[in-house]
């Protein structure tokens, strides 16, 4: 500690038993120790830290800003030192032309957001539901994804600068070539392609990535379909795959179950329904009617010219009418959306509706599909709390339980029903809602991000959820619905199940980079 101190300074070295043990907690039960925080300024200092850890056999674990909630938080798969990246936050090039930008891992979603609309708002970054103050780079080595036709976030990154254990600087792509004029154009570059090595592994520190970003498209409507029967999902999964394919839809498609629907419009009703839990179908079922919504609910975004989008929205319609019961079907541009907000006093007299709620909501998903982060999101994480969220939410601190399971299945009706079927049975078993999203993320792949919302002040309750996610994970890979991302309890699960010629390559090249296994041991195990 007093080596790190001496090379980065005294105000980026955390020591104090009490800071650390607030910064170890995480939205589930955490057991490995963080015995430090470490936080570089810059590429020279993280080499610096690599090398104090290196010769000490310290295990060092990146994070960006260590907000990565229902996966960990700032929270270790094994003991350590946390390095936090949150001071290197600079922009560092941003192409008016092009359409890319370069940041570090300490750059929020919210400073993207505001630098883009310094620079006259040309593109657009796609966000996640999360926080507005989580890292742009750290969701984007996790694989994540958001809304828009930039949704898969890995996808569109053209070029890493990653710093191995031993502290070699690799600049990946055509960046490697100091005078390449296509580096931030061309991914792959030539040669062994090696931006996926670092992509959720402890193979390297990733300290800037260049990104692509989306042209403001001319039009944009935002859409949402809530169809009626719990029946209609296979024939709706099929029909968003031709769709998709067809190219009439372009961004992610998210999809809830009622359950999902109702946690997003309303509070647990904790005094109607005296305490009880978990939620009875039958009260949901209730409320949706009034709220004249389905069993499932979708959502999407049309983005092109004014023409294409109007083609695009006949051929949504069209293609929707007869394959499933529909009950209610919205399309939205900004000037709509803002007559309905001037009017929603009368309007929700008229139609008894809460539309105020409810516009609320739609007006904080029609900024997310045009990349404008929001944290109003953050209040599900409170579900299970029989308190209101806080103006400024922290999960960690709060006390709210949160465990995500992500399994990926094939974009076909019959696949979605297997996932849904698995997880209606084991949350049923273990007493919790089955908050369902499954995300079109691309034109074969559906991505079933469920969450497991509980309140972890209640005694036995940690354990009890914690038995629910392993059963709920264990089932999904028993059936071949890997997950996209684990947390880091689940981890080790991951090595289990691979093949042995997989896990020994991967620890061939884990033994080349990294000689004294001291970066990131047990987070994605090679």
């Amino acid at each position: 500690m007093a080596e790190w101190i001496a090379r980065i300074g005294d105000e980026a070295v955390i020591d104090d038993p009490t800071e650390l043990q607030r910064r170890s907690r995480a939205t589930f039960g955490t057991y490995s120790r963080l015995l430090g925080i470490i936080r570089p300024a810059g590429v020279e200092q993280v080499r610096a830290c690599l090398d104090i850890a290196r010769r000490y056999s310290v295990p060092v674990y990146p994070c960006s800003t260590g907000k990565n909630w229902g996966y960990g938080s700032m929270a270790l798969p094994g003991d350590g030192v946390a390095l936090l990246l949150d001071r290197m936050n600079r922009i560092r090039a941003y192409d008016d032309e092009l359409g890319t930008v370069t940041v570090e891992p300490g750059v929020t979603q919210r400073q993207l957001h505001d630098y883009l609309a310094q620079q006259g708002g040309r593109y657009w970054q796609d966000v996640t539901g999360s926080s507005a103050d989580c890292s742009v780079l750290g969701n984007t080595v996790e694989r994540g994804f958001g809304h828009t036709p930039y949704a898969d976030h890995f996808a569109n990154v053209c070029g890493l600068e990653v710093i191995t254990a031993t502290g070699r600087v690799v600049r990946t792509g055509f960046q490697r070539f100091h005078n390449a004029q296509a580096a931030h154009a061309y991914k792959w570059g030539v040669g062994p392609y090696l931006d996926g090595l670092f992509s959720q592994s402890g193979l390297g520190v990733v300290t800037a990535i260049t990104l692509w970003l989306m042209p403001r498209p001319e039009a944009f409507q935002y859409f949402q379909v809530s169809v009626r029967d719990d029946a209609d999902l296979e024939p709706l999964i099929d029909t968003l795959r031709e769709l998709r394919m067809e190219g009439s839809v372009q961004s992610a498609v998210h999809i809830a179950n009622r359950f999902k629907v109702f946690s997003a419009m309303e509070p647990y009703p904790w005094e109607a329904l005296n305490g009880e839990t978990p939620l009875p179908e039958t009260y949901v079922e209730q409320r949706l009617r009034q709220l004249r919504l389905g069993a499932w609910s979708f959502s999407g975004a049309l983005y092109g010219t004014r023409q294409g989008v109007a083609l695009a929205r006949k051929r949504i319609r069209r293609q929707l009418r007869g394959r499933v019961h529909i009950q209610q079907m919205r399309f939205m541009n900004p000037s709509r959306l803002a007559l309905l907000d001037r009017f929603k006093t009368p309007l929700s007299r008229l139609t008894g509706l809460p539309l105020e709620r409810m516009l609320g909501f739609m007006q904080v998903l029609f900024g997310i599909k045009q990349g404008v982060p929001t944290n109003r999101m953050l209040a599900s994480v409170y579900w299970r709390k029989r308190t209101p969220p806080p103006a400024d939410p922290d999960p960690d601190r709060d006390g709210c339980g949160l465990f995500w399971c992500a399994p990926v299945a094939p974009l076909k009706g019959a696949d979605a029903r297997a996932m849904v079927t698995i997880a209606n049975t084991v949350f049923a078993r273990h007493g919790f809602e089955p908050m369902l999203s499954m995300t079109v993320i691309s034109e074969r792949a559906l991505d079933n991000v469920i969450a497991l919302h509980y309140d972890r002040d209640i005694p036995g309750e940690d354990e009890r959820a914690f038995a629910c996610y392993e059963e709920l994970l264990n089932r999904m890979m028993d059936a071949g619905y890997y997950p996209y991302r684990l947390g880091i309890q689940s981890m080790e699960a991951l090595r289990e199940r691979s093949s042995s010629e997989w896990n020994h390559t991967l620890a061939d090249i884990r033994q080349a980079l990294d000689p004294d296994g001291i970066l990131a041991p047990g987070r994605y195990p090679a």
